[in-house]
């Protein structure tokens, strides 16, 4: 089992913790990772995206062209990514971020309206974990326990009292993912 994926969108989303903690995730379930990040100069605002490979078996490189699955949290990362979505994979994408969905017809595509959701349950800094929350309803890459093992490893101590928010963001983002 291999699963080659992409998560891009705005700097400050969260993309790049989102990725973290997938990587940190199957390293903790004993499985090969790799985890790279790409960014612009801009701290928040800025163009943001990550390659996370979760493998059963060594990964020969962590450079791609093609994707398993690509996350997707705005407009410009779904210009620039749509099209590397291997045919049969899958593409998830925020409403909110997204003015023109995904056109392809040789993909799964599925809308998780994370962003709305965050807000309206005032839980606006689990926004990555109910989008991750779908990932792993589609493809259970990792199980939700390595996720909040990883959260405890990879949050600074002082935010450990967010941890059961997140736990509840996860449940979320598995029941409101939906095919597009």
């Amino acid at each position: 089992m291999k699963h080659e994926i992409i998560i891009a969108g705005f700097g400050g989303q969260g993309v790049l913790s989102m990725g973290k903690i997938l990587a940190y995730s199957g390293l903790m379930e004993n499985k090969e990772v790799t985890w790279m990040p790409a960014y612009g100069p801009e701290q928040r605002g800025g163009t943001a995206n990550v390659t996370v490979i979760v493998s059963d078996e060594r990964i020969s490189s962590p450079i791609l062209s093609k994707y398993d699955c690509a996350i997707i949290l705005n407009q410009p990362s779904l210009a620039k990514f749509e099209s590397k979505v291997k045919p049969g994979g899958i593409l998830i994408y925020d409403g909110y971020g997204i003015i023109n969905p995904p056109t392809r017809k040789d993909i799964k595509v599925y809308r998780i309206d994370a962003m709305d959701e965050a807000n309206e349950r005032n839980m606006a800094k689990t926004f990555n974990m109910i989008v991750l929350g779908g990932l792993l309803k589609l493809i259970p890459v990792v199980s939700t326990e390595s996720v909040v093992k990883a959260l405890r490893k990879t949050l600074p101590e002082r935010h450990h009292h967010l941890i059961p928010m997140n736990e509840e963001a996860i449940r979320i983002g598995m029941e409101i993912i939906k095919e597009a």
